[in-house]
């Protein structure tokens, strides 16, 4: 059995680009920390890319929120610089909307060998939540943990509303 850290998101337009908000940055620091703990103990670690293209204004989600943003080949749709070398190489899922079905397949066919999945990374009340509530149903016997210093949110209301549905579905928040 082993552990899974999955970085969601950690994209430049979500820190500092398109849809960058104050304090995005500072959860990098612990994300930095969290991956190394894992590549320690020998634990896997995967990422997610929000992954949009020139069309998003004309899909679903561009029609609720119109500011274009992780459009792949962009220099927002690209990790921050300081997880580029951790994450370089490690297993990727891009995703066109919130939550990544590619993830959901990865864990369920791995869900036996999986004790724990640990997420962290941006936006808490979007992509972070969507991904969790899909690795509990994709792994439902495995802990699903979401550290609540590894993710952020725009408003600070929906990132602690967020925790508290967590806490409601059975993923450890800490």
């Amino acid at each position: 059995m082993y552990k899974i850290l999955v970085v969601v998101d950690m994209q430049k337009d979500f820190v500092d680009g398109a849809l960058g908000f104050e304090g995005a940055d500072k959860i990098i620091p612990g994300i930095i920390s969290k991956i190394k703990e894992y590549e320690d103990n020998g634990d896997a670690v995967v990422y997610t890319l929000d992954t949009h293209f020139e069309n998003y204004m004309e899909t679903q989600e561009g029609k609720n929120l119109p500011v274009p943003h992780c459009i792949k080949g962009s220099e927002g749709h690209g990790l921050v610089d300081e997880l580029k070398s951790l994450l370089g190489g490690k297993k990727v899922f891009e995703k066109p909307c919130f939550g990544s079905m590619d993830l959901a397949e990865y864990l369920k066919e791995n869900a036996s060998d999986i004790s724990t999945i640990e997420l962290c990374g941006l936006v808490s009340n979007i992509c972070v939540l969507s991904n969790a509530v899909i690795a509990k149903a994709a792994a439902p016997e495995a802990e699903v943990i979401v550290d609540s210093a590894l993710t952020a949110s725009f408003d600070p209301k929906l990132h602690q509303a967020t925790l508290d549905v967590l806490k409601g579905i059975q993923v450890t928040v800490v």
